[in-house]
């Protein structure tokens, strides 16, 4: 006993050292073995990323993808313009990206999640509504305008909703080369292959009549 009392705060300094790592390694992407990775995204290897390129240059590390704004005349007055690994090759295994969101007088960016990331935004023009909830069912919200960044946890369901009378856009920073996104409601009304999620599960989970469900997923079917 007196030999544990001994060890005990060395015990736990080591349970934390552990705790603290076993944090980082989950935190967001594999940490690089290498300077570059460069991604060759023709490779048909399926692997966790992509595998380097054998040939590399800058432009592998740059990009004008998000440098005008996008077109935001669709269903929700919003677009998404990543700068990931799918635009920017060099990202590949570095733990970053970036997008630029725009938004219409009205437009939103609907509840969504990025299971890989956490995402910072900061606000290029215009003001916005933006919010996350947590697991325990708490709204975090605010107003947000020009010049002021919000952060988004990773995993938590979040938005942005222009309320405005003038067009708005932001620039999102993400721990991930990749982060994933899955719209709330496009996930749910509009999986594939069809008919997708039943009509019974989704009228039970949101206490609905089955006609009310068809009648949503019929605003998301693909226009002909």
């Amino acid at each position: 006993m007196a030999v544990f009392r001994k060890m005990f705060p060395l015990i736990m300094v080591i349970m934390t050292l552990l705790a603290i790592n076993s944090d980082k390694a989950c935190a967001g992407d594999p940490d690089m073995l290498q300077d570059v990775c460069v991604a060759d995204l023709t490779s048909t290897l399926k692997l966790n990323g992509f595998p380097c390129k054998n040939m590399f240059s800058a432009a592998d590390f740059s990009s004008m993808v998000i440098s005008k704004p996008g077109a935001t005349n669709n269903m929700f007055g919003s677009l998404v313009t990543g700068a990931n690994v799918m635009a920017i090759p060099g990202l590949n295994t570095l733990g970053v990206s970036m997008a630029r969101i725009d938004y219409a007088p009205g437009g939103i960016n609907p509840p969504h999640v990025h299971p890989r990331a956490t995402e910072m935004i900061y606000v290029l023009q215009g003001e916005l509504d933006v919010g996350f909830i947590t697991t325990a069912n708490v709204l975090v919200a605010k107003h947000i305008v020009q010049g002021e960044v919000f952060v988004f946890p990773r995993g938590l369901v979040h938005f942005q909703k222009n309320n405005g009378k003038y067009p708005a856009a932001v620039i999102a920073g993400f721990n991930s080369q990749l982060a994933g996104t899955q719209s709330i409601a496009t996930t749910l009304f509009a999986a594939t292959p069809a008919p997708g999620v039943p009509d019974d599960i989704l009228a039970q989970a949101f206490q609905i009549g089955t006609m009310q469900v068809q009648h949503i997923k019929a605003k998301f079917a693909p226009k002909n």
